[in-house]
């Protein structure tokens, strides 16, 4: 029996092999595109760059099939539960894998998800034993990476126009600090995935880099980090992401949009994780440590970080998050206040089931976070000493998945996250997810699943299908009903919402993809009427449409995609966007040059109806801009490999408005309709 199902096995990969081959080159960048699916429904723009960036080096070092670990599969985003066992069961089953085309054998892996996977796995040779950490083995086995960053605006912005001394006294914030560059330096050292050593140093546009006020980057991170030592599971000494639970107490990590992976809201990243990454927010600074012993794990972590806040007499009203110090008044707030954090985490884990406690404290020393006396912010996190506890949980019994969270935070207020997933066959996923957060609920460092911006204040009940009911055809659905027990900015009355996605999607092989998706989502936000200026709450509604063909003839990737918005509100003429995309690569097989064009036609009635443009960038970054009004917009990505270890990465994007003469507000406005930049990427592999 087990030489027929081998035969069948190689006659199988015999048919298939010619089609993965010519194929296969082409499918390089396809995560790429997925990515970029990802960030279309989030503002997380600088935390999906640290996933960008996580998949890059992936994608760099791919996985070996045959000594394949959970925790790794775990890492690709786009893999399910149930395609994780295929992958981890096959060479258990059949023995090792001899060619990486024995993948299109695994029932549970789809056309689109083989596209996703084959840049990240590889077939090694016989398993070698690890190299002995010696300061021999470091220097000959160890892998360096240099980036060297920099983009920049052609046209002038107002905030680095020429202003007279007298203007200058008057409105200093008128007036950036720095050149009008951005720019970073990247350094990477890993040795057999053990050991993690770097550094990053970042300035944005507008901060001063050679200038009397400062001279050098604004943004310096270092980390060292180790892992899989025996019973020493991680160590991470410097800067850090933490994730634990679902995210109710702490997770640095991207929360994954509800259009992308309807059935996938699993935080699946577990524990401590280096920060190589521009995020200059989400990170801890100090030292972390697991230690692993059985089923069992116990992690603890210390950070110390100065925060930017605008202080007066030892009160501050808010953290400044955008990591921005460009003008006058961005400097006076630059690592003001002590953010002191402490705290760790036990589990217990096995094949099915897991439990884990977090406890987590934070302070800012004898400063005092008071928000501002609005009657939206009465709930606001605020005071000097907080904590949360939570208690994650997992459990696992054939196609049925339990897993949650519930903490609780210094004022005993309650949140708690629990969802139910039902896979009886490979082809059909449902997930019923139900959320409440209480709106006492304070937590700096929560990051779960949700439609507001902060966990609390918010209760809600989702529900996702996903469903292949013919070969090479997907159906996606979800639904989420949601309220708002208390006010949000903007919103002056308790509120509620609905959100509703369906997509259809048809790969019938790597050549030929597309998809259909319509997206509908309804709110409330004050209305405030013109005759007497009365503010009432009115529902609003957003229709999105969108529609993408892409084929791959040859050496050549062609991407169409048409993109509709209806924006309605009460006592408001409707608004509409347009926007007609194409975009065309030519990736040839035998020469170490990609080239990425993008042309796109917008038309919108407002900023209610903007669209977003799905393009290219460099590697190890990512850009998701969006548009209203009228106009059209312009890319070409280049990448060329000069040898094996130096490669050069370049970006040149222009905007043309058909409806104005300038371009944005204050200090970025463009006097003129056009807006071209550049952005550039150095790689050093040594």
């Amino acid at each position: 029996a087990m030489k027929s199902k081998l035969i069948i096995i190689c006659i199988r990969c015999l048919l298939n092999v010619h089609i993965l081959c010519s194929q296969h080159y082409k499918m390089v960048d396809n995560w790429k595109e997925y990515v970029e699916e990802l960030a279309a429904e989030t503002d997380q723009q600088e935390q999906i760059e640290a996933l960008y960036a996580d998949l890059s080096y992936l994608s760099e070092h791919p996985l070996d099939l045959n000594h394949l670990t959970q925790e790794q599969l775990k890492r690709l985003p786009f893999l399910s539960d149930q395609q994780i066992e295929a992958l981890l069961a096959y060479p258990e089953r059949y023995g090792k894998m001899v060619s990486i085309y024995e993948l299109k054998q695994i029932e549970a892996l789809d056309w689109a998800t083989l596209s996703l996977l084959l840049p990240f796995v590889t077939i090694g040779e016989n398993k070698v034993e690890k190299w002995p950490l010696t300061v021999s083995n470091l220097f000959n086995y160890g892998e360096n990476e240099l980036l060297i960053r920099y983009d920049q605006c052609f046209q002038q912005k107002s905030g680095y126009g020429e202003l007279s001394d007298s203007i200058l006294q008057r409105y200093p914030n008128r007036h950036y600090l720095g050149e009008p560059f951005y720019h970073s330096l990247r350094y990477a050292y890993t040795f057999d995935d053990r050991l993690q050593l770097g550094f990053v140093a970042e300035k944005d546009a507008g901060e001063p880099f050679a200038k009397v006020i400062h001279k050098g980057y604004d943004s310096y991170s270092a980390h060292l980090f180790l892992k899989d030592m025996n019973r020493l599971k991680s160590l991470a000494i410097g800067d850090y992401k933490v994730s634990f639970g679902q995210g109710l107490a702490i997770s640095h990590e991207f929360t994954l949009s509800r259009s992308a992976t309807v059935t996938q809201i699993e935080r699946r990243s577990q524990g401590f994780r280096r920060h190589y990454s521009t995020n200059e927010q989400d990170f801890f600074r100090g030292a972390a440590l697991t230690l692993a012993l059985g089923n069992w794990e116990l992690s603890g972590l210390y950070s110390y970080r100065k925060m930017d806040a605008a202080v007066d007499s030892l009160t501050f009203p808010s953290l400044k998050t955008d990591g921005l110090h460009r003008l006058p008044r961005d400097w006076e707030k630059r690592r003001t206040v002590p953010l002191q954090s402490y705290g760790g985490h036990l589990q217990w884990a096995t094949s099915i089931a897991r439990i884990g406690v977090t406890a987590l404290g934070y302070s800012f020393g004898r400063y005092q976070l008071q928000p501002v006396d609005k009657p939206y912010s009465r709930f606001y996190l605020s005071g000097s000493h907080h904590f949360n506890i939570s208690v994650d949980y997992l459990l696992r019994t054939g196609g049925l998945k339990f897993f949650g969270e519930t903490a609780m935070d210094k004022q005993k207020a309650l949140a708690t996250l629990n969802n139910l997933q039902w896979t009886p066959a490979s082809y059909f996923t449902l997930l019923l997810s139900h959320r409440y957060y209480d709106k006492r609920y304070q937590a700096l460092f929560g990051n779960a699943f949700r439609q507001g911006s902060t966990v609390q204040n918010e209760q809600g009940f989702y529900m996702g299908l996903q469903f292949t009911p013919l070969p090479y055809w997907k159906l996606s659905l979800y639904g989420d009903w949601f309220r708002f027990p208390w006010l949000k900015y903007g919103v002056d009355a308790p509120s509620s919402g609905v959100e509703y996605m369906a997509e259809v999607d048809y790969t019938p092989n790597a050549v030929f993809s597309t998809y259909l998706r319509y997206k509908y989502q309804e709110k409330e936000k004050n209305q405030t009427a013109k005759e007497n200026n009365l503010v009432t709450i009115v529902p609003y509604r957003q229709h999105r449409l969108r529609y993408q063909l892409v084929f791959r003839p040859g050496d050549w990737v062609l991407k169409t995609a048409v993109d509709g918005v209806l924006y309605q509100e009460l006592n408001q003429a409707d608004s509409k966007g347009y926007q007609c995309s194409q975009s065309v690569a030519w990736r040839p097989n035998k020469i170490p040059l990609g080239v990425d064009s993008y042309f796109a036609w917008f038309h919108t009635d407002d900023y209610d109806s903007r669209v977003s443009s799905y393009e290219k960038n460099i590697l190890y970054a990512f850009q998701m801009p969006t548009f209203y009004g009228k106009g059209f917009r312009l890319a070409l990505t280049v990448s060329l490999d000069l040898g094996k270890r130096l490669s050069l990465f370049a970006k040149l994007a222009h905007t043309h408005y058909l409806d104005r003469d300038q371009i944005g507000t204050d200090t970025e406005l463009i006097n003129g309709s056009d807006k071209t930049d550049l952005y550039a990427l150095f790689r050093w592999k040594f």
